[in-house]
């Protein structure tokens, strides 16, 4: 795929908001724009998205990005888009109207069905097939409960007129005004319907989750090209659509973790800690995820995944909900008051907790208070545990894998946070690596678009463009780190084992 103008234009759909970047051939993000959606939860554990204004963000965030820097779209090479994973849409491919709101990845209405699959015996030839594990976490329940309780849904079924997708293929479809309803391997990989061996969507899996494959996107390479935007429609040109890859996923490519052992912990709403494993699957213990890193040149990479469900979306809890700061720079603040969190612990299953656990339906509990307790100690606790989360899903990946990891790279918002990430390479007694390049999901899917489209040869030519910012060391004494994971894994414990008797209760 030829390039025709010299810039990329990137769309990262995040869980929480969409930003447009316009790239240039050297990497410079030379602008963006941001959008933020709102959030529905109709009901306690449920969590949806308007897909709809989610589009409309798209154009406003494109269409300024252009704007503020001035870029005609004949100048443009190749649109990448990457995404949030696993949140689950259902549209009618006549009126292209979704049939119901998005269901996002955090959502835990699906939780009851996954359990009665799982005392069906389903668990063990849905984790052979497609190295995930019966959660509500990913897609295929979502869309079996869609199909059951949206409205016309089944009449719709019924007439052939239901398309299903992530918010990739969503966009996509929109975006070719209806012409391609495509998505990559890495977003299929984390549906529970494809088969990661086999590289096909899986009837089996398909029959288990009452999820027609019909209704299925066709499954491309990361890095072909996908369609062209509608011509004569709001962007008013055809531009390739390549680089095409999971938010998590596109963090690893775009941290250059191409070798096998590589690591990497996108630090955002929730966290996702990434290990490439090369280009076969392997065999894994409980806990982790097996997914496709991305598909690149004919050909797939694999890797394992620990999924930490909320990390940073703690942080925003504590500021809009509780209102105990205004700012991060109140934040920032507030934590120089206290340099330890002084016994204060929160575990923050606000939508269950993930690796190493995956209790779907255990609830976010803080421990440890006393009557000196105040809000900078609450704050730290949360700020910790994402720390404290990274540790346990690192472990949880060596531990499987073999591999002793010598560097973690870091990327994400909570990144930025300096406290953070020395407290990370404390807890984890490993250097952590802060990429210099902001917008790493973003340049992920850059890095593949802008290969793909003959901006850079190789991906040689991508390792001059990335370039660390900041290395952090371990400083903190051993018998403090002790202290402080006795202190995470006794209140970890405790709800859990708090969890386990409310449940005994109800029987």
């Amino acid at each position: 795929m030829a390039a025709m103008g010299k810039y990329i234009l990137a769309i990262d759909q995040s869980t929480s908001g969409t930003k447009a970047l316009l790239v240039d051939g050297d990497g410079v993000i030379l602008g963006k724009s941001s959008v933020e959606h709102k959030q529905y939860y109709p009901e306690p554990g449920w969590v949806e998205h308007d897909p709809i204004a989610i589009y409309e963000n798209v154009k406003e965030s494109v269409l300024d990005v252009l704007k503020q820097t001035g870029t005609a779209v004949s100048e443009l090479a190749v649109l990448t888009i990457t995404n949030q994973r696993e949140t689950a849409i259902l549209w009618d491919r006549i009126t292209g109207q979704p049939v119901y709101n998005a269901i996002v990845w955090q959502c835990q209405r699906t939780s009851e069905a996954c359990a009665a699959y799982r005392s069906e015996g389903h668990e063990p030839a849905v984790l052979a097939k497609t190295g995930l594990m019966l959660d509500p976490y990913f897609s295929a329940s979502k869309w079996r409960w869609i199909l059951d309780h949206a409205e016309g849904a089944s009449a719709k079924l019924a007439e052939g007129r239901l398309l299903a997708g992530n918010m990739d293929s969503w966009l996509i479809w929109k975006l070719t005004g209806g012409k391609v309803h495509a998505t990559d391997y890495t977003n299929a990989s984390r549906t529970s319907l494809f088969n990661i061996h086999t590289l096909e969507w899986d009837e089996e899996m398909c029959r288990i989750f009452g999820v027609p494959s019909s209704l299925l996107p066709e499954v491309k390479y990361s890095d072909e090209k996908f369609g062209f935007t509608e011509k004569d429609s709001w962007l008013g040109a055809a531009i390739p659509i390549s680089g095409v890859i999971g938010d998590s996923q596109a963090a690893l490519f775009g941290n250059l973790c191409l070798e096998e052992g590589m690591a990497k912990a996108t630090y955002g709403t929730g966290t996702s800690v990434l290990m490439n494993i090369g280009s076969q699957p392997a065999s894994f213990g409980s806990g982790l995820v097996q997914t496709i890193a991305w598909g690149r040149e004919n050909s797939v990479t694999y890797a394992l995944e620990a999924v930490i469900r909320t990390s940073g979306d703690s942080l925003k809890w504590l500021r809009e909900n509780l209102e105990l700061f205004d700012s991060f720079e109140e934040m920032d603040r507030l934590l120089e008051q206290v340099p330890s969190n002084e016994g204060v612990y929160l575990v923050p299953a606000f939508v269950g907790l993930g690796a190493p656990y995956w209790q779907p339906n255990v609830r976010a509990a803080i421990s440890g208070m006393n009557r000196g307790t105040g809000k900078a100690h609450i704050i730290r606790a949360a700020l910790e545990s994402i720390a404290y989360q990274v540790f346990d899903a690192v472990e949880l990946l060596q531990s499987a894998s073999g591999i002793t990891l010598e560097e973690l790279r870091a990327d994400g918002g909570a990144a930025e946070n300096t406290l953070l990430m020395q407290f990370q390479t404390d807890i984890l007694r490993k250097k952590i690596v802060r990429t210099g390049v902001a917008e790493l999901s973003a340049m992920g899917s850059v890095f593949l678009g802008g290969l793909a489209a003959g901006i850079w040869r190789s991906t040689e030519d991508l390792k001059k463009r990335v370039q660390s910012s900041r290395t952090y060391v371990p400083q903190m004494k051993e018998s403090e780190r002790a202290a402080c994971l006795d202190g995470w894994r006794k209140a970890v414990s405790a709800l859990l084992f708090q969890d386990e008797c409310l449940s005994l209760s109800k029987k």
